[in-house]
């Protein structure tokens, strides 16, 4: 049985990788048993950051309400786990392609290592440019905002921001353009 996304079985059945810093496999376990450890094992992610066309704005979305970690929570990024044997840019599209329902070229923009206790990830982050429109086919976006880059510390203020996102993705995205 397969999801949408052709991926055999349920979520909790894919087969991720655990990683240390470094990037080195040192197990394979499946999604549930990654997401039950504590505490939890470093995996590979991906996160992509939209902004439209111009560069000047960028895409968030709000998680859905069953998500496993941090449901309702607002993301600036698009992206997830990493499945066992598959590519960083492999990853990256696909993600793209379930969570936001486009296709566009990717900008490699950084790796980084984000740990707090729930996650434990080795991340690549991508940058997107694309104006849409976004049909988010799987389900696991509820909505989705576009916010200009020069007021997202604003935006940030009295929401709950996916932290890794933030820590991971925020620090790598280019410098809004100066006011005309």
């Amino acid at each position: 049985m397969s999801d949408p996304s052709g991926r055999p079985g349920p979520a909790g059945d894919e087969l991720v990788e655990v990683v240390d810093e470094d990037g080195h496999v040192r197990s394979i376990i499946t999604r549930a048993e990654m997401r039950r450890t504590r505490p939890p094992p470093r995996h590979r992610t991906v996160f992509i950051a939209v902004v439209d066309g111009a560069g000047d704005r960028l895409l968030v979305h709000r998680r859905a309400d069953w998500k496993d970690i941090a449901p309702g929570y607002w993301d600036v990024a698009f992206g997830g786990v990493v499945g066992a044997g598959e590519g960083w840019d492999e990853a990256a599209r696909r993600e793209l392609a379930e969570e936001a329902g486009v296709e566009a070229a990717l900008e490699a923009l950084g790796s980084g290592i984000y740990d707090d206790g729930v996650v434990a990830e080795l991340a690549h982050v991508y940058l997107a440019r694309h104006d849409g429109p976004f049909t988010c086919p799987d389900g696991e976006v509820a909505e989705v905002a576009w916010v200009d880059l020069a007021d997202l510390d604003g935006w940030r203020v009295g929401r709950k921001v996916c932290p890794d996102s933030v820590a991971l993705v925020l620090p790598r995205l280019p410098q809004p353009p100066p006011p005309a």
